[in-house]
């Protein structure tokens, strides 16, 4: 069995002749959570709903629980849609309104032919209370929740499978502060309860320091750092991360930061270099661009690395 519960190798996706992903690597290890982090355009969304075979990659593998499922087909990827599952941004759109919230959370259940209708009403009621709402409100509508709780309802849909593996698309971050503070603790007892393994997807590194216990930073389509929370937050390496954590809030003014607004002329140029001797032996591509090279601690930097072997 693989260690890993989501594996994509060397994934991209073009659009139009574009390249929105280029050759990422990301590992989800099992009862684990990492976080997809960068901004607007940065190609996390993208990433994530390839992991899912929403959108189809351009190249590359995915891995489920150690299973190739890039190239299967919709009717045989089925049985791996229970084992992963996804909690999309906007909650209001991604729930049917014309259906009472009891409906919405069973719906996965009826779709896989999972109990009678009866049994599936109660487990739908079930998880409306896992999620901190009454059981009571399995006959209201979306329309009448607020943002907080439609997206406790959109976890509860995701998670009545028993998904192994939760792919949360910027889940909160169209809630205000004192409600995002509470689905992030939601999404953390749950992966606590379940043991889920979760792909968190999030331009704000603040919302993700209590969750994660690994950090993927992508700009422009590329993994540009990745590796465990604490190291990120305590020595990030790229200027791209650093410009994140820039903007991280703090409550003590005397340790505010400026936050470091940053082109691609900048970035580049100040992109970390090393010698070959500098970093830990591997292989190394014989190119002057900018590639992911081993700091300790499984920490991980895209540099350019001179002098060549």
């Amino acid at each position: 069995m693989s260690e890993h519960a989501l594996e994509l190798s060397q994934i991209s996706k073009e659009f139009g002749g574009r390249t929105v992903v280029d050759r990422v690597n990301l590992v989800v290890p099992k009862n684990q959570v990492v976080a997809l982090v960068g901004e607007s355009g940065s190609g996390k969304t993208t990433t994530g709903l390839m992991a899912l075979r929403l959108i189809e990659p351009s190249a590359g593998r995915i891995l489920l629980g150690g299973h190739d499922i890039t190239s299967l087909r919709q009717r045989d990827l089925k049985p791996f849609r229970r084992q992963m599952q996804v909690v999309f941004q906007d909650s209001y759109a991604s729930l049917d309104p014309m259906m009472t919230l009891g409906e919405i959370i069973a719906e996965p259940l009826a779709i896989h032919a999972i109990g009678t209708a009866s049994e599936r009403r109660d487990r739908a009621r079930d998880w409306l209370q896992r999620v901190g709402l009454d059981g009571s409100y399995a006959t209201r509508y979306p329309h009448e929740l607020s943002g907080g709780q439609r997206q406790r309802v959109s976890v509860a849909r995701a998670l009545i499978l028993g998904a192994s593996v939760l792919v949360a698309d910027e889940p909160t971050s169209a809630l205000d502060v004192s409600v995002k503070a509470q689905i992030v603790n939601l999404l953390q007892g749950l992966q606590a309860d379940m043991g889920l393994s979760m792909l968190f997807i999030s331009h704000d590194l603040s919302v993700v320091r209590s969750l994660a216990d690994q950090v993927v930073v992508m700009l422009r389509g590329r993994v540009v750092e990745r590796g465990p929370t604490d190291r990120i937050f305590a020595n990030a390496h790229h200027p791209y991360t650093r410009a994140l954590l820039d903007a991280v809030p703090v409550i003590d003014p005397t340790a505010r930061r400026r936050r470091t607004f940053l082109t691609a002329e900048e970035i580049n140029a100040n992109t970390p270099r090393f010698r070959p001797e500098d970093i830990e032996p591997q292989p190394l591509v014989d190119t002057a661009d900018p590639q992911l090279v081993a700091l300790a601690g499984s920490h991980f930097v895209e540099a350019i690395v001179t002098g060549g072997r």
